[in-house]
């Protein structure tokens, strides 16, 4: 893909000032640098990755997963010296270069945790090696403040043991010699000072040669003299050779860090790369949830549709000014190729041709923009603009002139891909003969199939658009008793210049007004009143349409807020009733569980408790299954429970035949069983102590008497009669 967008193009939308306002969002001054030099992307798949990155970046606002933090400081020098052979960084330098290694890592983690939520963000950090050789290397030398650790060489080590050993030397032979100063009365009443970051005996003049040591100094009065005690020096020299030799074990430790990090270099440099791009995404994401904009839908089709559209900086100055921005609505496509705006001036066709033309380029340079969510573009090679005179000394061009040249640019670029911008289309010669070129114009870019805006106030051109089939005439909406401008494109009919009407509202007095339209032909005045008669009617039905519109919507949203009610009560109701049923069968398991468990502390009979258990179990499973049945999708999954079930239905009634025949010998086994049990309880002589209970009841007692057929059971808390007939034995008597 070839581009043709001229720096000039970009000159008249003032696309720059979008530029300086997207940089105010950076957080690093690499950033700033970056965005203001931003350029139309021609690599459409990169171009696309920048607006999904931009997106998803946006969309991260309103999400818990935001991104993460990508500040850094900037290490470009630092990296430019760190690939010069035998060459060192600051500690800071290195740090810095580390911290950007540990951000890229985490975002690397990151994105790859979240890659659903940032899938192009993921592909990106993907290309990128991860790595933690950087920051590892780095925090093995130096400390997180800037220092170089102790354990960095086992000679800074030693270094610094004996610079302490030293410095405690000094502070012992300066208090020595001190209090021996002191004790013969060779000190002033302050003592000590400091001279040149060394401590110093404060010593009065007459005993200057009593103490040894080097003289650093004297009061202005000269009374004192400030000596430094001989033995402190002789220390001090050494701690400053120690000093020295600290400072150069310390460069050769930089030294050789900066040649273990040369070889990733390229790595380094990947990463910084990758968080000024970061900084440059965030800043018109930020940009973009200032201003409202939205990454509108990239169609192959040829067309624009731009819903409800505002620009940027317009929007930007009025906001500051507490002004409204009104916006406009605008769509160019096969049928629709190109618009002629004509109306008067001042009445906002200049700021919707750079509106259109400001939004295509930000779109093309991966910045979203202030449009409604249904909008659409298309991708462009070509943007062609020719806004504003450009007549200038320095270029020694007349208005005309430059605009002929301009126009010879325009023919020689403009093709099928291209969409074309001009303001004041024809102006800067005679009406008659420019209009007349105007016409060939426009006709050439038409049969070229060029997308285009053009702004007028030719009559010629308007004609000339209706003809045509597919160019649209349109007009800025005007205010015919204010004679105010409403600033609302209306697509569909050209506008009236209302030249006589705002010259009189801007107090041009009407005995010369009538003057003028004497000396105007007939016609162009009744073509002109006839225009603006039509627009008059187009404005009174467009205010009908647009109250009829109104109400349509507030119904529209009344209907869907009682909808949204009615499904928000059916939604709880249907919860209250799922709560209800919960309750209900939870209600009913504890009941069957609480009846088997007291069967059983009645009965103490595990046995029992496990079958019954078991079964219940089985029950409940069998009805899960018939409300729960497993779904079947494919047509292979069908057949085979076809025959799954066949088989089934032959085992149950083969089962039931079996069980049925079953259950006959059981019972006869039953009433075999019985019947001698029945006997032996028949013979049986019950004894104390005998475990029996009362027919029909649960509960068990101890025999305590025995009297012929009459029997004492005791319960433990209480005892009853009964007779021998009514009872059965539950376990005989130790």
């Amino acid at each position: 893909m070839s581009y043709n967008i001229s720096s000039k193009t970009l000159q008249d939308l003032e696309f720059s000032t979008v530029l300086q306002h997207i940089s105010e969002f950076c957080i690093s001054g690499l950033g700033k640098e970056s965005v203001r030099e931003i350029l139309p992307i021609q690599n459409r798949k990169t171009l696309f990755t920048e607006l999904n990155l931009v997106d998803e970046y946006l969309k991260s606002f309103a999400s818990e997963n935001r991104v993460p933090n990508h500040g850094f400081d900037n290490v470009t020098d630092a990296i430019h010296r760190l690939a010069i052979e035998n060459s060192f960084l600051e500690p800071e330098a290195y740090l810095k270069i580390a911290s950007i290694s540990l951000t890229v890592n985490e975002h690397i983690k990151f994105f790859k945790k979240f890659k659903e939520q940032f899938p192009t963000f993921f592909e990106t950090t993907q290309k990128l090696e991860f790595t933690t050789y950087v920051d590892d290397e780095v925090k093995k030398i130096i400390e997180i403040s800037g220092i170089v650790k102790n354990n960095a060489s086992s000679e800074l080590k030693q270094i610094r043991r004996d610079i302490n050993n030293v410095r405690g030397k000094i502070g012992a032979s300066f208090s020595s010699a001190l209090s021996k100063a002191m004790s013969a009365g060779y000190l002033d009443d302050i003592k000590e000072s400091v001279i040149e970051n060394q401590r110093v005996l404060a010593v009065l003049a007459m005993h200057r040669r009593k103490v040894a040591g080097s003289l650093m100094g004297s009061s202005k009065s000269g009374n004192i003299v400030y000596i430094a005690p001989q033995a402190t020096l002789t220390y001090s020299r050494e701690y400053q050779n120690l000093l020295y030799e600290e400072k150069q074990e310390i460069v050769r430790i930089l030294r050789n860090l900066a040649d273990i990090l040369r070889p990733v270099i390229e790595i380094i440099k990947e990463y910084l790369a990758y968080v000024i791009h970061v900084d440059v995404v965030g800043a018109k994401a930020k940009y973009a949830r200032e201003i409202d904009g939205l990454l509108p839908k990239i169609t192959k089709e040829k067309k624009i549709f731009f819903r409800d559209a505002y620009h940027p900086i317009l929007w930007k100055k009025n906001k500051e000014s507490n002004i409204k921005t009104i916006s406009q609505s605008i769509e160019l496509n096969e049928k629709q190729q190109i618009i002629v705006i004509s109306g008067p001036n001042a009445g906002g066709k200049s700021i919707t041709l750079k509106t259109i033309g400001l939004l295509q380029i930000m779109v093309q340079s991966g910045i979203l923009i202030p449009v409604e969510e249904k909008s659409s573009t298309y991708i462009f090679d070509t943007i062609l603009t020719d806004i504003g005179d450009n007549q200038s000394i320095e270029n020694q061009l007349s208005t005309y002139s430059y605009r002929l040249k301009n126009m010879r640019y325009f023919l020689r670029k403009c093709n099928e891909n291209t969409l074309f911008l001009i303001d004041e289309f024809g102006t800067g010669s005679d009406p008659e003969l420019g209009g007349a070129l105007a016409e060939i114009f426009l006709e050439d870019f038409y049969n070229k199939k060029a997308f285009g805006i053009i702004t007028t106030h030719y009559s010629n051109l308007k004609v000339l658009a209706a003809e045509l089939e597919n160019v649209t005439n349109a007009n800025m909406q005007f205010d015919e008793r204010s004679l105010e401008p409403l600033y609302k494109l209306f697509v569909g009919q050209a506008g009236s210049s209302f030249t006589f009407e705002v010259a009189q509202k801007n107090g041009i007095p009407y005995s010369l007004i009538n003057q003028a339209k004497k000396r105007v032909e007939n016609e162009k005045i009744r073509l002109d009143r006839t225009i603006s008669k039509l627009q008059k009617e187009r404005n009174r039905l467009q205010k009908n349409s647009d109250n009829l519109e109104k109400q349509k919507t507030k119904g529209k949203e009344h209907l869907e807020s009682l909808q949204e009610k009615e499904e928000k009560i059916q939604a709880k109701l249907a919860g209250f009733q799922e709560l209800y049923d919960q309750n209900q069968k939870m209600l009913s398991l504890g009941r069957k569980t609480n009846e088997l468990l007291n069967k059983y502390f009645q009965t103490n009979n595990k046995k029992e408790l496990n079958q019954k258990f078991n079964k219940w179990v089985a029950d409940e499973k069998v009805k899960y299954a018939k409300k729960n049945p497993i779904k079947l999708k494919t047509k292979s999954q069908k057949q085979k429970a076809k025959v799954v079930e066949k088989q089934l239905q032959n085992v149950i009634k083969k089962v039931e035949k079996e069980v049925l025949e079953k259950v006959v010998e059981v019972r006869k086994e039953k009433k075999v069983k019985e019947a001698i049990v029945a006997k032996e309880k028949a013979a049986y002589i019950y004894k104390l102590n005998d475990k029996v209970r009362i027919i029909d009841s649960n509960s068990v007692g101890t025999i305590d008497k025995i009297d012929r057929k009459n029997i004492t059971i005791n319960y433990g808390v209480f005892t009853t009669k009964t007779t021998v007939d009514k009872i059965e034995l539950v376990q005989k008597g130790k």
